[in-house]
């Protein structure tokens, strides 16, 4: 029964943390959507006009509220020693580690297909869109600017494209090491500024440790609460009688 009460008390301390965690995503993504100006103002340099793109409010809010009820619902099956609440709590983190881990397989399994399928979609978009819609301008030139690269591979993207058409064959400043106006294809070549795969893909190689940290961190938490909270649900019956 010691070892019970043990177990119990840790599923309950474990599921508080959750409920607290789910609060402060949710204060933060109610404040986002209240108030997004001084949100942005406190990321200081890491804001970006790519907030612009993504709802951060809506995101935060969303996971927070499944944090909460993911918490109460962890709580009260301990508390209450309620067994049908046990096996949904365990139920619905066995689903979302079998879901980690088939995007983990699929993401290792299709990792040299990514080039691929992201080149046929994004030189496209560089050759034909880029400087007449004003959507894909926005993002390219926000990711460009902030990650100091050119294109997708390099600046070969926007040879022959519309924008360089309509400009007299000048590129993006973002090609040239100037970062200014007119950016010739000669003064780009000799720039050689880095594609933008190519600058992210080293970045994630460079947090690779870090991500592969919290990933087994998350998982390791993930397989303590399914594993508790079946150690919880197998012994209700032991402890009633």
């Amino acid at each position: 029964m010691g070892c019970f009460t043990f177990v119990k008390l840790m599923m309950v301390l474990f599921n508080l943390l959750i409920f607290l965690g789910g609060l402060t995503l949710l204060a933060m993504g109610i404040w986002v959507s209240v108030d997004g100006s001084s949100f942005l103002k406190l990321l200081g340099p890491f804001a970006s006009q790519s907030m612009q793109f993504v709802n951060v409010g809506f995101f935060c809010i969303t996971i927070g509220v499944m944090l909460v009820l993911l918490g109460l619902l962890g709580c009260c099956g301990a508390h209450k020693e309620s067994k049908c609440l046990l096996l949904t709590f365990f139920s619905i983190i066995l689903i979302i580690f079998i879901a980690e881990v088939a995007a983990a397989v699929v993401a290792l399994a299709y990792s040299s297909f990514a080039e691929g399928i992201l080149r046929a979609w994004a030189t496209p978009a560089l050759q034909r869109d880029y400087g007449s819609d004003p959507v894909v301008t926005k993002i390219w030139n926000t990711t460009m600017n902030e990650l100091k690269c050119c294109g997708f591979t390099n600046y070969t993207d926007f040879v022959g494209s519309k924008f360089e058409k309509e400009n007299a064959g000048s590129l993006p400043p973002s090609c040239c090491w100037t970062n200014s106006t007119p950016c010739s294809q000669d003064e780009a070549e000799h720039s050689a500024v880095q594609g933008c795969f190519e600058h992210i893909l080293e970045t994630l190689k460079e947090h690779a440790n870090i991500v592969g940290g919290i990933a087994a961190g998350i998982g390791v938490l993930e397989i303590a609460a399914m594993v508790v909270s079946m150690y919880l649900y197998c012994h209700l019956d032991n402890r009633v009688s």
